[in-house]
C-alpha cells in the first residue's frame, strides 16, 4: 500500500517505540514512520526536519512532558495532528474525552490504533485542536472543577455550580444553580465519562444528567421525574430509579 502520511513516534521507552512502530507498519500501512525519538527535544528536531502529518506522542517522559510539545512551535508551524500514547490512570484518561483529543491507552491494542488513525485521516483537514482544555483537566484531575471549551477560549466550572446537564444533539447544555446556561460542543456521554456518581453526578435519562446534591425528590408516576432545587423537574427513565437510590447511598458514605 502506498504510504500517504508521514509520522514520528516520541516515547522515552525503547520497547514502546519499537512496538508501536511495528504495529503501525503492520496494521496501518498507509502511515510511514520517518523518525523514532527518545525525548521531546529530539522530537522537536524531527518535526522540523520531516514535517510529519501525525505525531504519536507519549505524555509521561523525563525532562519534558509530552504536553509541552506545542510550546516549541508557533501556531503557523503546527501542521500536524497528535495522537497521545499514555499509561495514565482511568480518571485522567476521561480528561482526554472531554477535550475531544485522541489518545491510545498503553498497552496499545490493534483495534484502537486502527480507529485512531482512521479518525486522524478524517480530521486532517480540520483546524488544530485547542490543547489547553486537556492540560487544564489533567492538572486538575482530582479537583472539584473542570475546564470546557467555550468558543475560542475555555471556561472553568466549579462542579457545585452545575445543577444538571441536558443533551442537545452533539452539544450539551449546562444549567447552573443560578439558572444561567452554557452550551458546550461536547456530547453528554463525554460529560458522563468524567462526571459520575463518584463526583456526585448521575445519568438519569438519555438526555439528562443531574447533580445529586440538588435532587430533592423522586416521582414515579406520569413517566417519572426528579424534583430539583429552584422548582425544576427533570425526567428519569423507569429503569434508572433503583440506580439512583444506590448512587445516593454511595454519595452519603
Amino acid at each position: 500500500m502506498k504510504k500517504n502520511y508521514k509520522a514520528i513516534i516520541i516515547d522515552d521507552e525503547l520497547m514502546a517505540r519499537t512496538l508501536l512502530n511495528g504495529m503501525v507498519d503492520l496494521y496501518t500501512p498507509e502511515i510511514e514512520i520517518v523518525a523514532l525519538c527518545e525525548d521531546l527535544p529530539n522530537g522537536v528536531k524531527a518535526i522540523h526536519k520531516h514535517t510529519p502529518d501525525l505525531v504519536f506522542l507519549d505524555i509521561e517522559m523525563p525532562g519534558h512532558s509530552g504536553l509541552e510539545l506545542l510550546d516549541f512551535f508557533n501556531d503557523e508551524e503546527i501542521k500536524f495532528e497528535i495522537i497521545f500514547t499514555t499509561a495514565y490512570n482511568q480518571y485522567a484518561v476521561k480528561a482526554f474525552k472531554l477535550s475531544a483529543i485522541d489518545y491510545l491507552l498503553k498497552p496499545i491494542e490493534e483495534e484502537e490504533l486502527v480507529a485512531a488513525v482512521n479518525r486522524f485521516k478524517k480530521a486532517i483537514q480540520k483546524n488544530q485542536v485547542d490543547y489547553s482544555v486537556l492540560k487544564e483537566n489533567l492538572s486538575n484531575s482530582n479537583s472539584n472543577r473542570i475546564a470546557v471549551p467555550s468558543g475560542s477560549s475555555m471556561q472553568f466550572i466549579e462542579l457545585d455550580q452545575i445543577q444538571y446537564l441536558k443533551a442537545d444533539s452533539s452539544y450539551t447544555e449546562i444549567i447552573f444553580t443560578n439558572t444561567t446556561r452554557l452550551v458546550v460542543s461536547r456530547t453528554l456521554k463525554n460529560f458522563e465519562e468524567i462526571l459520575n456518581e463518584t463526583t456526585g453526578f448521575f445519568r438519569c435519562h438519555k438526555s439528562y444528567m443531574v447533580n445529586l446534591k440538588y435532587v430533592t425528590g423522586l416521582v414515579k408516576s406520569d413517566g417519572g421525574h426528579l424534583s430539583m432545587s429552584n422548582d425544576i423537574t427533570v425526567p428519569i427513565s423507569p429503569e434508572k430509579s433503583t440506580e439512583l437510590m444506590n448512587a445516593i447511598r454511595l454519595i452519603k458514605r
